[in-house]
């Protein structure tokens, strides 16, 4: 078989080209320094770490310590199953956590969970895989894009909805107020409007569901994607896989609309503001109705006449009640004043008493006053209130120990941290 060459090749051209990036100088770090891809990350750690400054307000955000056996074990190589946040002590924040917190916790958890540090406490020589994790966590968490990924199927932020059916409207508002403030997090337009309580406007409430029923929602589950293999010869493979986690994407998507819908249809359905709404508009369109065929003029007189007589019941029946509430909101004002004032002389008996000489517990004893506190009922409230009143520190310590062991006995206090 004979080959003619139809053209030549065009002559060839010596460019120059430089390599640049923040991958491209890890590779080069790498390679001149001669370390594995386990070393860097331990001296990229190190970098991040500086001595450990005086406690500040947000480390009291933060996870006291990580020490949870499940999440120490967890696989490395499968760090994207992981809860990230609890990798890093922001248990409590998880996507209310700032950038700076988010390094601040890093260090911390660093400093914890070095292998250098495990070793040298005569730890295994293999214990970094939870350090890998916190490293991986610490990336994603400050790159806004794959924050924004883990975030949507974050499921220890979920705030599930309510499975028995709401019985009071307090509950109701109990309920569903903690679900739509978790799901407002996903929202492209903020402010978010809240639920509400008893005391919205019917424009409120219908502004309410009109948002909810309009969500736009920034929610992506890319995180979920299964990965797309490097290697690129075999590209049909690479396009399926990348199709599938489309599809994938696009279902998620689909069935999170529509369990959004079916949330804010539930709640709708079970507001008890609407009821009243709907029952006033029912009241109002009856009483039309009765005016319209009032008819004839003796029919007119007669309705008047009954309308004077209901106002005039009205009015003294509102004076009345006006005078009862009147005298219900003093007696409940004096209740609550002095539920105030019970409940500072309690919370002054360690302060006034100077701690009772242990001021270094002072905010543990502080915590736990206000634990006792909510768990007593208003007799109880005065009736310790009452002990504590002109008494010496010892008896005042007496009193709270005293009243703290029938708490806990009681079970109306679950635990103590200093009067237990």
């Amino acid at each position: 078989m004979s080959f003619t060459a139809v053209a030549s090749y065009t002559a060839p051209v010596r460019r120059p080209i430089e390599p640049v990036g923040p991958y491209f100088l890890a590779h080069a770090t790498r390679t001149l320094k001669g370390h594995s891809w386990s070393e860097y990350e331990l001296l990229e750690a190190e970098k991040n770490v500086v001595t450990v400054e005086e406690k500040d307000s947000d480390e009291a955000l933060f996870d006291e310590s990580i020490d949870d056996p499940e999440l120490l074990s967890h696989d490395p190589r499968d760090w994207k199953s992981c809860d990230l946040y609890a990798a890093l002590g922001l248990s409590k924040l998880r996507s209310k956590a700032t950038p700076e917190q988010i390094v601040k916790a890093h260090r911390k958890a660093v400093l914890q969970h070095h292998p250098d540090k495990k070793s040298s406490a005569g730890g295994k020589l293999d214990q970094d895989g939870f350090f890998k994790i916190i490293q991986k966590a610490y990336e994603t968490l400050l790159d806004p894009a794959k924050r924004k990924q883990f975030d949507s199927v974050d499921e220890a932020a979920e705030v599930k909805p309510p499975t028995k059916k709401i019985e009071t409207e307090e509950e109701f508002y109990a309920a569903y107020g903690p679900v739509f403030a978790a799901e407002a997090r996903f929202s492209n337009k903020q402010p978010v409007p809240t639920l509400g309580d008893a005391n919205s406007t019917k424009e409120e409430v219908e502004l309410f569901y009109k948002f909810w029923n309009n969500f736009d929602s920034w929610r992506t589950f890319e995180w979920l994607d299964e990965d797309v293999p490097d290697d690129t010869a075999n590209r049909d493979h690479k396009r399926y896989i990348e199709k599938k986690n489309n599809n994938a994407r696009k279902k998620r998507k689909t069935d999170d609309n529509k369990r959004l819908s079916d949330l804010v249809k539930k709640a709708q359905s079970e507001d008890p503001r609407i009821k009243k709404f709907k029952d006033a508009e029912k009241a109002e369109k009856a009483q039309k109705k009765w005016e319209k065929e009032a008819g004839t003029r003796a029919a007119a007189e007669a309705a008047k006449a009954k309308e004077e007589a209901e106002a005039k019941a009205k009015a003294e029946a509102e004076a009345k009640a006006k005078a009862e509430k009147e005298n219900s909101k003093k007696a409940k004002e004096a209740a609550k004043s002095a539920k105030k004032k019970n409940k500072r002389a309690i919370r002054g008996a360690a302060k006034e008493n100077e701690y009772f000489g242990d001021a270094a517990n002072a905010e543990k004893i502080d915590a736990d006053l206000e634990v006792l506190i909510d768990s007593f009922d208003d007799m109880k409230l005065s009736e310790v209130a009452g002990k504590l009143k002109d008494v010496s520190a010892d008896i005042a310590k007496a009193v709270l120990f005293e009243v703290a062991a029938e708490q806990l006995a009681a079970g109306k206090v679950s635990s103590l941290f200093y009067f237990k």
